[in-house]
């Protein structure tokens, strides 16, 4: 496995309070959570897995929450 470059910020201390915002993408970026329909998100089983967990952070982790989230499909553009 290769390594990556880190991109967290040198000398910051993320064990303190503040807001961050995370994306997390799938394996080569598959669409394994649902699909688009028209302007909305359909999601399946798996994306109704994704969301409740991510839902559940704040029951596990007492100092945590979350002001937002959503599971998004990949949109891919083709030029």
């Amino acid at each position: 496995m290769r390594e990556r470059k880190s991109n967290r910020l040198r000398n910051y201390d993320y064990s303190e309070s503040g807001y961050y915002f995370i994306t997390i993408c799938t394996n080569n970026r598959e669409e394994c959570f649902g699909r688009v329909e028209g302007d909305e998100m359909h999601l399946n089983e798996f994306g109704e897995i994704a969301r409740n967990f991510w839902a559940g952070i704040m029951i596990h982790f007492k100092c945590v929450g979350i002001d937002e989230f959503s599971v998004m499909p990949i949109m891919c553009m083709v030029f």
